[in-house]
């Protein structure tokens, strides 16, 4: 498999040192630290300068990529391979000696330039990790010396790393994200879906309806009662009491003149006249109660919709006027989301747009389905246009007249360095990422972000494709950065 190169910088085991430790380290012949990325395996190797005649302990750190968990078992197979044609040197070491680390000890017996194979032969992966060009030198005076510096950024070793639950990294890569702008919006029933209902009459509301009356929250069937209205006798009321009335007359009327009609009696002109005004009758009586009528004479108020209760407004025994609101109902499995699109980006939006938001008080990201009208009209006093799109709300979880904060999607694509959303964090209003630098070594980057599209964002300035950044777990890496002290527990080499 291809492995990207990170870093070689020299490895400083201790910690934080001295200005007497840097002098020191300066006589000593300069070792090395290599960090590779595989698809599947992360390799840091520290090593001592390499010379003849003097094998000394390599630390190989290999991380399984998957779960992104040490190499607990397995064989690992180091060749070096001279460029000068002559032969290999091969070492192999059957397990590791702590969970993710091994210790091969290669001797070298020519100095000169080698490309180093390990080969991986583990449960967790099988790989093949090519680190080019290590130089060994024919004596310690041959070799480069330290150069007493310290390293720079924040330390975070892989004994930390692995212990870190949920610690990812991802490449920063190259590619496009749909254009997009930002908008606020709210939260609609959409259309069908809300139903306000009235008292079709005056009169007073029956307490033993109440009783089992829904509450706000609680679902109901299309055809519920709802409520028991006892019509009043004056105004209204009595209109109602004559209008039942005729739909009593007429529908014994109608049954008259069938029966008539059936031993031939009327022409079946009658039966046809009797129908007119028995439909007359029900239509007259439905415009005060809806035809839904109880025993008692009580008017029946039922839910026209499916759905969840969403107001009540009755009390027992109250009396309620012709139109008065009793309930309110809403059909949340479907609801609209309107989005006031500011006027400079109006001519940026479609019918083909797309969009995703959060609601206040929470982070989850929610998709919209489709996007139902577009306005065509720009407000004059809020300067924006109207953008009603549907969303699927199965669980319940949107509430209608929630506040949004909506990221519409343009037809448009913007290039450049993506990164997944998780990499970004806030650093006191400013975006930044964590860059594993090498094996061990981090830093914060400011970023300017672009477009975001699903769980990608474009990060405009910041950071280069091949960037290796913190995807989860980053604050950890934050609460690293807060001390310059290596842990305790050191490595393990």
């Amino acid at each position: 498999m291809a492995a990207t190169f990170a870093a070689a910088l020299a490895c400083n085991r201790n910690g934080a040192v001295d200005a007497s430790d840097s002098a020191a380290a300066a006589d000593e012949p300069a070792g090395g630290a290599i960090t590779l990325w595989t698809d599947s395996t992360e390799l840091f190797m520290e090593h001592p300068a390499l010379i003849v005649g003097a094998p000394d302990k390599f630390a190989v750190h290999l991380t399984d990529l998957t779960d992104f968990a040490p190499l607990r078992s397995g064989r690992i197979t180091l060749t070096f391979t001279p460029r000068d044609g002559s032969a290999p040197v091969v070492v192999v070491q059957e397990a590791p000696r702590a969970p993710g680390i091994y210790g091969p000890s290669p001797e070298f017996t020519r100095a000169g330039v080698y490309d180093l194979t390990i080969r991986v032969e583990s449960p967790q992966a099988r790989d093949s990790i090519r680190v080019p060009g290590l130089t060994v030198y024919a004596s310690a005076d041959a070799a480069p010396r330290e150069s007493g510096e310290a390293e720079t950024g924040i330390r975070f070793l892989k004994e930390q790393q692995w212990k870190t639950a949920g610690l990812r990294t991802e490449f920063a890569a190259d590619g496009q994200v749909a254009a997009s702008f930002e908008a606020s919006g709210v939260i609609e029933p959409a259309a069908g879906r809300f139903a306000q209902i009235s008292a079709p009459i005056a009169g007073l509301v029956d307490a033993s309806g109440v009783a089992s009356s829904p509450s706000p929250g609680q679902r109901v069937a299309r055809g519920t009662t709802l409520a028991l209205l006892t019509p009043s006798l004056g105004e209204s009321g009595g209109a109602y009491a004559d209008a039942r009335a005729r739909l009593r007359e007429a529908e014994d009327e109608h049954a008259r003149a069938v029966r008539l009609y059936e031993v031939e009696a009327v022409p079946q002109r009658r039966v046809h006249e009797a129908e007119i005004q028995l439909t007359a009758a029900r239509e007259a009586l439905a415009g005060y109660a809806g035809g839904a009528l109880s025993a008692g004479g009580r008017i029946a108020v039922r839910a026209p919709i499916a759905g969840v209760v969403a107001e009540r407004r009755v009390t027992p025994g109250s009396r309620v006027e012709a139109g008065a609101l009793l309930f309110s109902i809403v059909d949340p499995s479907v609801v609209w989301l309107r989005v006031n699109v500011p006027a400079a980006q109006a001519a940026n939006v479609s019918r083909s747009a797309g969009a995703e938001f959060c609601v206040e008080g929470s982070r989850r990201l929610y998709q919209a389905r489709r996007v139902v009208s577009v306005g065509s009209m720009i407000d004059s006093v809020s300067r924006s246009v109207p953008v009603l799109l549907e969303v699927i709300n199965a669980d319940g979880a949107l509430k209608v007249g929630a506040n949004a904060t909506v990221s519409v999607r343009t037809g448009l694509r913007e290039a450049g360095i993506v990164v997944p959303t998780a990499a970004v964090l806030d650093d006191d209003g400013r975006p930044i990422v964590y860059v594993q630098t090498s094996g061990e070594a981090f830093e914060k980057r400011a970023v300017t972000l672009g477009a975001a599209e699903g769980d990608r964002v474009l990060v405009k300035s910041g950071l280069r494709a091949g960037d290796r950044v913190v995807t989860s777990a980053a604050y950890q890496i934050r609460l690293a950065s807060l001390s310059t002290a290596v842990p305790a527990q050191g490595h393990e080499h």
